[in-house]
């Protein structure tokens, strides 16, 4: 799988010639400044939650390019108000066959509200498995025990997991979830944006090395093969 980052939550996933973007807050974030949005080209858009470091970009990005949305029913009727037609709502739970592979909808333990101030639904992660990986995207969460069902289910490559700590888990929590959903690789994500997650990148190196924990941490614009 190619990886390519974007900064915050934001990653494009290419599985099999499909291209798949997560969360995209890109315009908003000046960390971001160097990225050329309308370059992107997904053909699906997942969003796990409502707050606008998530979905900042979607209706540009999708009108665009004509990818499909797939997030909590709430989110999609909200972005069907704004003109998307190309959707595909889902709840926690729902596992289903697309292009791209089998996905799954999980739970995610944090909030979730519009740009409006309307009702975002419940905040979600994804696990993904393609024909030869299977990877979790947890969106933003805290650390939550229904994290270790996934291993029943799933053999996870390597999980998208928020390290930045006071809105969401810190390196600590991330490793424990990582234990959850066994595996050795995490891919760090929700840091750096804002004052409230800057982090030391050096001292979460050390602490997830401590713990045999692979820990990559991408640069905006970078991109990876796993």
């Amino acid at each position: 799988m190619e990886i390519t980052y974007y900064g915050h939550a934001c990653f494009l996933i290419n599985i099999h010639g499909k291209a798949i973007l997560f969360d995209p807050f890109i315009g908003p974030n000046k960390l971001a400044a160097h990225i050329e949005i309308d370059a992107i080209q997904p053909d699906f858009i997942l969003l796990s939650h409502g707050h606008q470091d998530h979905i900042a970009d979607v209706e540009r990005i999708a009108k665009h390019t004509g990818a499909q949305l797939i997030a909590s029913h709430e989110l999609v009727e909200y972005f069907k108000n704004n003109g998307l037609t190309n959707v595909h709502p889902m709840n926690h739970g729902g596992r289903i066959q697309f292009e791209f592979g089998e996905l799954k909808m999980v739970n995610a333990v944090h909030s979730s509200s519009l740009p409006d101030g309307s009702y975002g639904g419940n905040p979600a992660g994804f696990v993904i498995k393609s024909a030869d990986q299977a990877f979790y995207y947890a969106g933003d969460t805290a650390l939550h025990l229904d994290m270790q069902l996934i291993a029943e289910d799933y053999n996870i490559d390597f999980a998208f997991l928020p390290i930045g700590n006071n809105f969401t888990m810190d390196i600590r929590d991330a490793i424990k979830a990582a234990n959850f959903v066994q595996t050795e690789k995490i891919i760090g994500m929700h840091y750096d944006t804002f004052p409230y997650i800057e982090i030391d990148h050096d001292a979460v190196k050390k602490i997830a090395e401590k713990e045999n924990k692979a820990l990559l941490l991408m640069k905006i614009g970078e991109k990876v093969n796993i």
